[in-house]
């Protein structure tokens, strides 16, 4: 069994890599819809900005590669936003695999959210053996907004979406490879229960 982790302009591919690493998975990084084809499941991290991200996926031919994946696929902060519908992050269109609308966080908040934050309503196998309100290492400044698609919640000024899912496809917001013991948990159970 091996994973593959998608390489693209946005980065925090060698983070995710190092978690992979001490869990003693293997795993393929890669740009090549064909490489990639070939693994059992695929994590799509993401720390950047959404339009460079997805003309750099469109350019590598990896738009249609996500949009067709059909075994477990596991989107990492960014990587979960771009599975949106579309974003307030420069107007951009997303892949239309989730639901929600992104949007930017405003008011009086300071941007953007940083640090640790507690999980709430956590309903996915993602979830297994996690006691509720698990704290996780959060960074981003854009917010999926809550929908039927949600497995778990946090506040910040309001609630958002923690997490998403739908059939074979996962989000998080939050960053796993960052979040401690919780995060190593979160990502053995991607690995094992998918």
């Amino acid at each position: 069994m091996k994973t593959g982790i998608i390489r693209y302009s946005a980065g925090n591919v060698y983070s995710v890599a190092m978690a992979l690493e001490r869990l003693g998975e293997s795993y393929q990084v890669s740009d090549d819809p064909e490489v990639l084809q070939a693994c059992d499941r695929i994590i799509f991290p993401g720390v950047g900005e959404a339009v460079t991200a997805l003309k750099d996926l469109d350019m590598k031919g990896l738009t249609k590669f996500i949009k067709s994946y059909n075994r477990p696929f596991l989107g990492i902060c960014l990587g979960m936003q771009i599975l949106c519908r579309d974003t307030e992050e420069n107007n951009a269109r997303g892949l239309g695999i989730f639901n929600p609308k992104v949007r930017k966080f405003r008011g009086d908040l300071k941007i953007p959210h940083m640090g640790w934050n507690t999980l709430h309503n956590m309903d996915s196998l993602l979830f297994s053996g996690i006691p509720e309100g698990s704290s996780v290492y959060f960074v981003h400044s854009y917010y999926a907004e809550l929908s039927e698609q949600s497995s778990s919640w946090c506040n910040y000024g309001k609630d958002f979406s923690a997490s998403l899912e739908k059939g074979n496809y996962y989000g998080v917001q939050f960053h796993p490879e960052k979040s401690g013991e919780t995060g190593s948990k979160i990502l053995k159970n991607f690995l094992e229960k998918t």
